[in-house]
């Protein structure tokens, strides 16, 4: 029989932390316990961490884990919460629906390519995740930053994203909407990068329709 605390299964949990004003207080006691711990990782620790303890305890409750295995695997990178990839294999593997998350490594140096599988139990049916290859992580940025682990480990970082795309293609539930650590880390710079570049160019632009205009000899009467 599947153990309901590793099941991993979703619920509308009655009790969580923002369902009523006493549920709310009796979380901020056991919040506060939590945040003055210095296991915990620094995000959640103090006054000024209560309120990521405090969510961090809701995530547990509606996934069955214990508040403390969430705060240490929910990463707070640039400013957004994100897993771990070790958390989510570790879930996948252990919620007793699928078969362990297995790899199909294949390739090396540019013509690495990977994709994560299981099988259902219930059905039989093998779930096949989307193919990441070496090239993608070049296209799409993650390889080419300053300091990516991609350069280093690359063997290790298509295994991580290709399970990050199995679970957010096959169990969504699991990362609740959040991306993995690595996935901020690679995109996210890029992202803000293009952003800023694109306020840039619309500020230069702007401040050139608004400058006044010299005046031309054609113009002069």
């Amino acid at each position: 029989m599947t153990n309901e605390k590793n099941a991993l299964v979703v619920s509308q949990v009655s009790d969580g932390v923002f369902t009523g004003i006493q549920q709310f207080e009796n979380a901020q006691r056991i919040g506060k316990a939590l945040a003055s711990s210095a296991l915990v990782p620094k995000e959640y620790q103090g006054q000024q961490g209560l309120a990521n303890t405090l969510v961090a305890m809701e995530i547990a409750g509606r996934m069955g884990l214990s508040p403390l295995q969430v705060m240490q695997n929910l990463n707070i990178i640039h400013g957004r919460p994100s897993w771990s990839s070790q958390f989510i294999i570790a879930m996948i593997n252990g919620c007793g629906r699928f078969s362990p998350l297995d790899y199909n490594v294949s390739g090396e140096g540019d013509s690495l390519s990977c994709f994560a599988y299981a099988t259902e139990l219930a059905t039989g049916k093998e779930l096949k995740g989307p193919v990441v290859t070496m090239a993608m992580a070049k296209r799409e940025g993650w390889a080419t930053k300053s300091g990516s682990k991609w350069q280093t480990m690359p063997d290790l970082m298509v295994r991580y994203r290709a399970a990050a795309f199995w679970g957010r293609l096959y169990v969504p539930e699991f990362l609740v909407g959040m991306k993995t650590q690595e996935e901020v880390v690679d995109i996210e710079e890029v992202q803000v990068t293009e952003q800023t570049t694109i306020v840039s160019d619309l500020n230069q632009k702007i401040k050139q329709e608004t400058e006044p205009q010299e005046a031309t000899d054609d113009s002069v009467w």
